[in-house]
């Protein structure tokens, strides 16, 4: 057994040897994430050519989100560095170096608020978190530049932990400031290129007023190769092949979740009232139109697809596409499969993703064959008066194209007779009345009715999958050997096993709170060392390591942090670094989570699994806190920069490939979370989800799923939040039901940090009944707590060796031979 070195990092600052390949990853991911909208006759841009460059991220880029999200890595490339570096020139450096200054002082400015909300006796991380960065417009005195008749705007935002965004002017609106620059910007150049550098959706309502927008890219926040990757598709060194992961509506309205999202219910409680129409579900459904759907994204080249044979085996369907590049450069294509389901007792939406492929590069009259297939979970609909998921009798229609708007029937799968593919146990009712949206009387009638006339026209084939066994709701045993290593600890072991370690100093630092590796989240207890059960390390995510860029040690010692050092590459701190030899920490700042899902490449996402994994080899962390895959139920949840998608199913694939990247690692080890319906951030703490098992099951666990499933993440994290009225670390349906029983998951299950914390309906014994593994990041409290219940009788020493023997198994992994 191999302890984890007792210094992280390195004494030098000079740059690593892994260092270059991992930031050319990075950049690889964004170019392939960057998603181009609109190009009228101005893309790419030739090379050498001035351009006119303006707007917030021109040289403040935007590289990923606020709090945990956040990355300290050695340096961000910014749009106006990677242009200058492509070979544009920069027309406007006046306009540039006085934004450089007005944005130093603001941040300055808000730097002294969080101060001011500390002096007023808040924690830092609160004081941090509930004081959100409102990023400078700049000014509006453009001065033309005679060579060039094109600009650039840059559009930034910044959203993160612990805050949702909000639907007004400098957020999810353009403030009146920017208006009147992209306004003055449009008037003076003919051609103007808009770039959205914003973890989410926002507001483009803009693009209708300014006839002289001709072109539009989505950059989201590209991580610290950013500024090159957006230089080379602007100059066609890159041409564009990503697609969104979310409906971009015409009106925040238009969202089936702005009538209740955050605290529109109230203060603790959100109602899903939309069901299961979230995001493309809806406004497929019921014909609203978008700006920009589901799937969308432009290239500098042209497609054709092929549609070749449809095969079936009971438990799963395979469709062959050849695609063909039919423009005049190389680039790679997305095709998206999609299914209708038929008209029966249970309401179902118009069309979901059930496959997707990227092709790989193809020059110009280059052909390839893609296999798309997906197994027949994609097709089922969970049934809550059975319960369990079921297949209804009909045509199922599939759907294949570069995006859902431009998806063509293709063929049709026939189902003779119903067919209850797995019966389940009823989880998480509702205690009360929820008023779900439905369609209209006629509707989804009217939609079979027109599958049935086009189905003869395509192929038809008939499916006839397998019914599987009922879920045996019996609580899987632990591994033998982990369980006898639990059997031979003391009660007192066992406690604080189970207990993230409170004696390192974590006191409830929220996602800072390690010692052994500086800036890491966590530690487990190092109690049972001489037993063989080390503790581990855990640290943030999900673009990337956060670890605290620079620390020191002094005479063998690592000084103590400060959590200010550990953010915003130390920006917070205003106090001096302790005497003593400094250490280095840099880490590889990828694109954010939805970005690295724009990509739909899960090979690209593995790869950056693995880089992260090798990193964490370095450091000697062996749990990283990520993915994040909450679903995007509404666009101002200020956390959906790290989460993948409004869609469960392409959120499961990420998530999935990213864990066996990490996990090609031996010893290394993702973290799920947050499960399950963290949807926002407000009141993150106390919120009550309450929404219909369905909704439940189709929408927000299934991603859960399918990434347990294909990848077998070593752990889960829970949420904040409730789910009707339950918290989820206290939830057993959730923990030991779904995920253990149904989802077959073996590994450890932790709280998110501070959970006992908030409430005293949410115990740490309660959390280890419901079966989670670990409760973090370890207060004195929770150790008196489980002390207390086990004299009370209401936790056994069994249920507590359970947790601690699953525990066990996954430390042990997390040790190197």
């Amino acid at each position: 057994m191999q302890k984890y070195r007792t210094l992280s990092g390195s004494v030098s600052d000079a740059p690593q040897p892994w260092e270059a390949g991992h930031a050319a990853l990075a950049r690889e991911a964004a170019e392939e994430g960057i998603v181009l909208l609109r190009n009228e006759g101005v893309l790419p841009l030739s090379k050498g050519s001035r351009v006119a460059l303006f707007g917030a991220g021109a040289s403040h880029t935007v590289k990923g989100g606020t709090g945990s999200g956040d990355v300290n890595e050695r340096h961000s490339t910014t749009i106006e560095e990677g242009m200058r570096e492509a070979g544009f020139v920069i027309t406007t450096d006046s306009w540039l170096r006085r934004y450089d200054e007005r944005f130093q002082a603001e941040r300055c400015r808000w730097r002294d608020r969080i101060y001011e909300k500390m002096a007023a006796g808040n924690r830092f991380f609160m004081a941090y978190s509930s004081t959100p960065f409102h990023i400078p417009a700049g000014d509006a005195r453009v001065e033309p530049d005679p060579g060039t008749d094109t600009a650039v705007y840059v559009i930034s935002r910044i959203a993160g932990e612990g805050a949702d965004r909000t639907c007004e002017p400098g957020d999810y609106l353009l403030s009146a400031e920017e208006r009147e620059v992209l306004g003055t910007i449009c008037a003076v150049y003919e051609k103007v290129i808009v770039i959205i550098n914003a973890g989410g959706v926002m507001d483009l309502s803009f693009l209708e007023e300014y006839p002289a927008i001709r072109g539009l890219l989505i950059v989201s926040q590209p991580g610290m190769a950013g500024g090159t990757a957006v230089a080379r598709v602007l100059s066609g060194a890159v041409c564009p092949s990503g697609h969104l992961t979310d409906t971009w509506a015409y009106r925040y309205a238009d969202y089936p979740s702005s009538a209740h999202f955050s605290q529109c219910d109230g203060a603790g409680r959100t109602r899903y009232e939309e069901g299961i129409y979230v995001g493309y579900r809806y406004f497929d459904t019921f014909s609203i139109p978008v700006r920009y759907g589901f799937g969308e994204g432009l290239s500098y080249t042209d497609f054709s697809l092929c549609s070749g044979p449809v095969q079936c085996t009971p438990d799963r369907v395979t469709v062959q596409v050849e695609v063909e590049n039919t423009g005049h450069v190389a680039g790679r294509a997305v095709i998206q499969l999609y299914v209708q389901l038929p008209f029966g007792k249970l309401e179902k939406e118009a069309r979901r993703l059930a496959a997707f492929a990227k092709s790989p590069q193809l020059a110009p009259g280059a052909r390839t064959v893609l296999t798309l297939s997906f197994e027949t979970e994609a097709l089922t609909s969970y049934d809550p008066a059975i319960p369990g998921w079921v297949l209804e009798k009909g045509l199922y229609g599939l759907y294949v194209g570069l995006s859902l708007r431009e998806s063509r029937l293709v063929a049709c799968l026939e189902v003779g007779e119903e067919v209850l593919v797995q019966q389940t146990g009823a989880i998480c009712p509702l205690r009360e009345t929820l008023r779900e949206l439905h369609q209209p009387e006629g509707m989804a009638g009217a939609r079979y009715r027109q599958l049935t006339e086009a189905a003869c026209s395509v192929p038809c084939i008939a499916f006839s999958p397998e019914h599987a066994p009922a879920v045996p709701y019996t609580e899987p045993e632990p591994d033998r050997e982990a369980a006898e290593m639990a059997d031979r600890l003391t009660v007192d072991q066992l406690i604080s096993l189970v207990v993230g370690d409170p004696g390192k100093g974590q006191g409830s630092a929220l996602g800072s709170a390690g010692s052994a590796v500086p800036g890491s989240a966590g530690e487990t207890s190092g109690c049972a060392e001489a037993q063989g059960v080390p503790g581990i390390v855990l640290a943030d995510g999900p673009a990337g390591l956060r670890l605290t860029q620079r620390y020191t040690v002094r005479d063998g010692q690592i000084q103590p942090i400060p959590m200010e050092m550990n953010l915003e590459k130390g920006f917070l701190y205003r106090g001096s670094l302790p005497e003593g030899t400094p250490y280095y920490q840099f880490c590889t700042a990828l694109p954010v989570g939805t970005m690295l899902a724009q990509t739909w490449n899960p090979e690209l996402v593995c790869r950056c699994g693995a880089a992260i994994g090798e990193e964490m080899d370095l450091y000697g962390v062996a749990l990283w806190l990520a993915p994040g895959m909450n679903i995007h139920r509404d666009p101002l949840c200020g956390r959906n920069f790290e989460y993948y998608s409004e869609d469960p199913l392409l959120s499961g694939r990420m998530a999935a490939a990213m864990t066996r990247g990490v996990q090609s690692h031996p010893g290394r080890g993702t973290t799920i979370k947050h499960f399950a319906c963290n949807n926002k951030e407000d009141d993150r703490m106390h919120s009550d989800s309450v929404l219909s098992e369905r909704a439940l099951r189709e929408i927000y666990l299934r991603g859960f799923g399918i990434a347990i499933r294909e990848s077998h993440p070593l752990s889960i994290m829970t949420s904040y939040n409730l789910v009707n009225g339950v918290h989820a670390a206290n939830s057993y349906d959730l923990c030991m039901k779904v995920a253990r029983c149904e989802f077959g998951f073996d590994g450890a299950i932790m709280t998110d940090w501070t959970t006992t914390n908030q409430d005293s309906s949410c115990t740490a014994a309660g959390c280890i009944r419901a079966g989670n593994d670990l409760v973090m990041p370890g207060l004195p409290m929770d150790l008196e707590n489980l002390r207390a219940e086990l004299e009370a009788g209401t936790l056994s020493v069994t249920e507590l060796k359970k947790a601690a023997a699953r525990l066990i198994r996954v430390i042990r992994a997390g040790q190197a031979e």
